[in-house]
């Protein structure tokens, strides 16, 4: 970063780009985030993209920890709404939901977002960023367990997610219109089957 961006006005202008450097990752995935599309959304000369990052993967990394950490947000604020009592299958799986494919249903997005999740691998500088996103949603989903009354280990909680992304791939590769609705199934299979 350069030190423009360290006056108030420059610190405005660089969380204007990120922000439309991450609708941008949203709307069309990492190859949407072009300096120039980036500056356009943003409402800003083309050359601030080059001022306030020093290359487009720096942009890019911004523009996904941007995203990743609004979407754990939500999250974190779905959580403190939750009372520490137990609560049906059907709302566990909800919450759980949430937070892997998405509160967008919409196959589009589904989609999209899982294009984002498997492109990252091709993206070398955004290992140590997933990694650490991952680890925090991981945190967030076992306390949405243990506030809903359902004790899971680690170990578990990794199989539930795999079962959840396997399920919604799937039915991606099936182009099943409701993605979401086959994850629920299974995770709701999968839960009751925790108690009994």
């Amino acid at each position: 970063m350069t030190s423009g961006a360290s006056t108030p006005k420059g610190e405005r202008r660089r969380a204007a780009l990120i922000e439309a450097a991450a609708e941008l990752l949203v709307e069309g995935g990492f190859d949407a985030i072009r300096h120039r599309a980036v500056a356009e959304r943003a409402g800003l000369p083309l050359a601030s993209t080059t001022y306030y990052f020093d290359s487009l993967d720096d942009l890019i990394s911004a523009a996904a920890e941007h995203h990743g950490r609004t979407e754990l947000a939500k999250g974190h604020a779905q959580l403190d709404e939750l009372p520490t009592t137990p609560r049906g299958i059907d709302s566990v799986v909800e919450l759980v939901l949430d937070q892997l494919p998405g509160e967008d249903a919409g196959y589009e997005a589904v989609l999209l977002r899982y294009e984002r999740l498997v492109a990252t691998g091709r993206r070398p500088y955004l290992r140590p960023l997933m990694r650490a996103l991952g680890a925090e949603l991981r945190e967030l989903l076992a306390e949405i367990f243990a506030r809903s009354g359902l004790a899971i280990e680690r170990d578990r909680l990794e199989e539930l997610i795999a079962l959840v992304d396997g399920a919604v791939v799937n039915a991606l590769i099936e182009v099943d219109p409701d993605p979401r609705a086959v994850a629920r199934a299974r995770l709701a299979r999968a839960l009751s089957k925790l108690g009994s």
